[in-house]
């Protein structure tokens, strides 16, 4: 027997060849989750966005017929997303509230949304509330905006 060091040393670069292909495939895993996280953020952000818009769009609204603000009230009943409430007498509130569940248009780009506006009548005082549950999502997400309208 010979004590050859070269020969001790056969398969260690098999070894080190599995272990960079190892340390390489767990930072593309890791960018891999990175990039599904940012994918939903950027999601989560449009959605957000959309309700901002929309608030936006019904205090406008209700800035142009100012002088009927207390037929905009909408879901007064309720709490937590979870509204209830009866009809409005509001045209332009019944037009906004139909395009929420057109697909197509924006308000029916929020998935499984509903609204509430609450119209303090002493103070002109208007709160509107966009809720929305994404698919396969347990929690609500929602978006309040409120506004002194002045007659």
């Amino acid at each position: 027997m010979t004590n050859d060091p070269s020969r001790k040393q056969n398969g260690l670069m098999l070894v080190e060849s599995l272990m960079a292909v190892a340390i390489f495939s767990f930072g593309i895993l890791a960018l891999i989750s990175m990039q599904a996280a940012a994918i939903k953020q950027a999601g989560d952000a449009k959605l957000r966005a959309d309700a901002s818009y929309l608030t936006g769009q019904i205090i406008s609204q209700m800035w142009v017929d100012r002088s009927n603000l207390v037929n905009y009230a909408h879901n007064t009943d309720g709490s937590d997303c979870v509204f209830t409430g009866g009809t409005t007498t509001s045209t332009n509130l019944s037009n906004w509230l139909g395009n929420a569940t057109k697909k197509g248009t924006l308000i029916g780009t929020l998935p499984n949304a509903t609204s509430q506006i609450l119209v303090e009548t002493g103070t002109n005082k208007v709160t509107v509330t966009v809720c929305w549950r994404g698919p396969q999502e347990t929690t609500t997400h929602n978006f309040t905006s409120t506004a002194l309208i002045s007659g």
